[in-house]
Order: structure tokens, then sequence, then C-alpha cells
């Protein structure tokens, strides 16, 4: 039987969902602080993601060890090429297979430990909990495209392609017999929202997709556990910033201008709001085939001037 999801607690740690499903938590859910997933049948076992380090993922597999002693650990799925969902990929066992998209696969090491540990040092203070040393890439073993239904120790669970949208290929996992989604960084709960390929409509397209499917729990990639209700706001996070920001933008105001303007008011109760500069920039792109998407370089100068306006506002 599945546990509501107001009573999985936001706290660190590996939590029972019900039906043969777990979630591993990281709060607070910020930038780098992302969940995994555990799916158990008969002799075997599925992990969704790894974690962003050597050490958080350590921590990550000594806490399913107990289950996956007798249920070893023969599936793991990367939802999406982030280092905060691979990284610990190397401490999987040598005999479980990882799964991905193809494209997942193909923008694998885009950014790898060591873009990160220089971003690290670039920026005094970012991402100072982690730690990239002693990281080696390892990619996935097999790769899909649209869907594809493994069998875990005789339970079904189905891989769905949903990207573009965070980004090229993200993949949500479907355990249907237990009613549960690991909806990957599809999903962001209390925290504000980053979409890195776009566009915006298919964000939104691929929130549906997990909307669709009735989950009873639903598993996002930041952020507390919830359910369809919970992904509905998610999506209408990112409905209210493009409608807003675009309306704007036609009168004439910058995607900064529009945001300064709209204030915090509509989104007090996610952290670092101030990341909503990039779904203002997908929906504008989306919105004007002239405008050109801002730079890695001017989104973190825009995140970093709306985090001073609207904190002395």
């Amino acid at each position: 039987m599945l546990r509501a999801a107001s009573e999985v607690p936001f706290v660190r740690g590996l939590h029972e969902l019900g039906n043969g499903t777990w979630a591993y938590l990281q709060p607070d859910g910020a930038m780098g602080l992302s969940n995994a997933g555990l799916v158990v049948g008969d002799g075997a076992s599925l992990l969704v993601d790894t974690l962003f380090d050597l050490h958080l993922t350590a921590a990550l597999l000594d806490a399913v060890a107990p289950i996956v002693a007798s249920h070893p650990l023969r599936v793991a799925v990367n939802t999406h090429p982030n280092g905060d969902h691979t990284f610990g990929n190397q401490l999987l066992p040598a005999d479980a297979t990882i799964w991905s998209s193809e494209s997942t696969a193909h923008d694998f090491d885009e950014y790898p430990p060591e873009a990160m540990a220089h971003m690290q040092q670039q920026s005094p203070g970012a991402m100072d909990a982690f730690d990239f040393k002693g990281i080696e890439l390892r990619a996935p073993d097999e790769t899909f495209r649209d869907s594809v239904k493994l069998d875990v120790g005789g339970r079904p669970v189905e891989l769905i392609e949903v990207g573009p949208a965070h980004t090229r290929g993200d993949v949500i996992v479907h355990a249907a017999d237990a009613a549960v989604v690991f909806a990957g960084d599809i999903l962001f709960v209390g925290v504000a929202p980053l979409m890195w390929a776009g566009p915006l409509s298919s964000c939104i397209a691929a929130i549906d997709r997990i909307c669709a499917l009735a989950p009873e729990l639903v598993v996002p990639g930041h952020g507390p556990v919830t359910d369809v209700a919970g992904a509905q706001q998610a999506k209408e996070y990112l409905e209210t910033v493009a409608g807003e920001v675009t309306d704007r933008y036609r009168r004439g105001m910058s995607v900064m201008d529009a945001l300064l303007d709209i204030g915090t008011a509509p989104f007090a109760d996610l952290i670092e709001p101030e990341r909503l500069v990039n779904i203002a920039d997908l929906a504008c792109a989306e919105m004007d085939p002239a405008y050109v998407r801002m730079s890695t370089a001017e989104f973190a100068t825009s995140m970093a001037r709306l985090r001073e306006a609207w904190s002395d506002g």
C-alpha cells in the first residue's frame, strides 16, 4: 500500500513509498541536491539516477544496501545527462546495466566533472557542498527512443522519453503496478524550475504526460515527493511565468524588466525564484523567432541581478 505524498517527510535519506518502491531525498532540492529512486522486484532492483559526487552516491548506495542484498541491483536509469543524476554511476555494480535515452547518451560528457570543478573554482561559494575529485564518467550501456519496457524481477517498469524539455532526452520512469512515477528534472517541487533545452511547450507537455499516467505518487528530480496535484502546480508556474513575461515582452519590456515588474509575489513559496529567468528566456524564444537566448554567463548575471533586486524590494 502506498503512502500519501504528505506522509513522506522531506528529510535526507531513503523513504519507503510502498508497493516495492523507495525515494532517496536530498533537501532542500536546490542546485545539485537531486533525488533518486528504487523499484524492487523478485530478486532484482532498478535504481533511478545516481548523485552529484562519489560521497553522496556512496551514501545512497549504503542506504539501499539492506534492500538490494536480497534483490540485487540489476538495472539503473539515468533520467538525463546532468551530473547530479549521473556522476555517481561508477559506483554502481559492474554487472548492473545502465539505461538512458539515445539523446542522453549522446550528451553524456557535455558538462564533465572537470567543468563542474572549474565552475566551483571560478565562483567561490557555488556548489561548495560537492566534491568533484575522482569522478570517472560511466556512460549508459543501453539506449532507446520513445519508450522501452523493462522486466525488473517480474515487475514491468516503463522508461518513457519526454524530452526535449529540461534536456534533449529526458526520461521518466513509470512503475505502473506501483502507481509511482520518477520524474527526473521534468519536475521541480518547491524549487524554481530549470529547463535548459526547451521549448517551453515541450516542458509543459512532459508534465502533462506524467499526469496522464495518473500516478498516486510522483518523485521529482528536486524537492519533496508529490502527486498529480503537485505536478499540476509545477506546470502552473511555467505557464504563469510564460504568460506574464511574454505579455510584457510584447509591450516592449526586456526579459529582465518584465521579471522585475512581476516581482516575487507569485513565486514566494519557491526556493531560488531568480532561476525563473530561465523559463522567461525560453518563453520569449518560443514566442519570437528573432529572440536570442541568453548565454550561460548572461543567465548567471541575470539571476544575480534579480536576487539582489528582489531582496532589496
